[in-house]
């Protein structure tokens, strides 16, 4: 079984929430040929990252750094590109409202970009509720260049490894392993998460939302 080892190195936290990059190194890893324990497990100096199983990854050369004010508009116009398909078969896109959505709620603390080759290729946030009852997955987004390469797989992993671990937070006592999300209704990123455990709590004509709790 081919396995690639991941550096993960903490860059510090910033209000409660804590900024990671992580490096793995370019490879094609066969999922369905793992046998322990039904997964994948990338090791790395911070503990075992799990993939699904019964799929093949091909893992890009990718890093994650903590976003800033500068980023806002690049994130807002990944958003409008990779959500303009499903919103308008919705009947929901509006050029406009789909970029100032994404800046009114823009919070650089608990946001990420993810670069590849040192470019934008993506971003996710994670924001904590504000009972610190469970974290928020939103706005996660990656460039249609990027996608099928595994890149949202390993950054969806390695949050949800960092939450269950004891949470994301810092001096801030948000340490609970609940994550919640919304995705539009037909939406295949659907299926990204329902491989990371997601159910779904509710849904409605446009969103589907969903839940996990901390790992077992």
């Amino acid at each position: 079984m081919a396995q690639s080892r991941a550096a993960f190195r903490q860059v510090g936290w910033s209000q409660g929430v804590l900024a990671f990059l992580c490096r793995p190194r370019s490879v094609i890893v066969d999922v369905s040929a793992a046998s322990r324990i039904g997964s994948f497990q990338q090791a790395g100096p911070l503990g075992f990252h799990r993939f699904p199983r019964g799929s093949v990854l091909i893992m890009a050369d990718w890093e994650i750094r903590p976003a800033s004010a500068a980023d806002v508009n690049a994130i807002a116009e990944l958003r409008a590109v990779v959500l303009r398909g499903d919103l308008e078969r919705l009947g929901r896109y509006d050029e406009r409202r789909v970029r100032q959505r994404l800046r009114d709620g823009f919070v650089a603390e608990w946001t990420w970009v993810i670069e590849v080759g040192g470019a934008f290729a993506g971003c996710v946030a994670l924001r904590p509720d504000g009972d610190a009852r469970c974290h928020w997955l939103e706005h996660f987004y990656v460039g249609a260049q990027h996608q099928g390469r595994g890149i949202g797989s390993g950054v969806l992993g390695e949050l949800l490894e960092r939450c269950d671990r004891g949470g994301v937070g810092g001096g801030g006592g948000i340490g609970v392993g609940v994550v919640r999300l919304n995705v539009l209704q037909g939406s295949p990123a659907r299926r990204l998460y329902e491989r990371y455990g997601f159910v779904v709590e509710a849904e409605d004509a446009v969103d589907v939302f969903m839940v996990r709790g901390p790992a077992a």
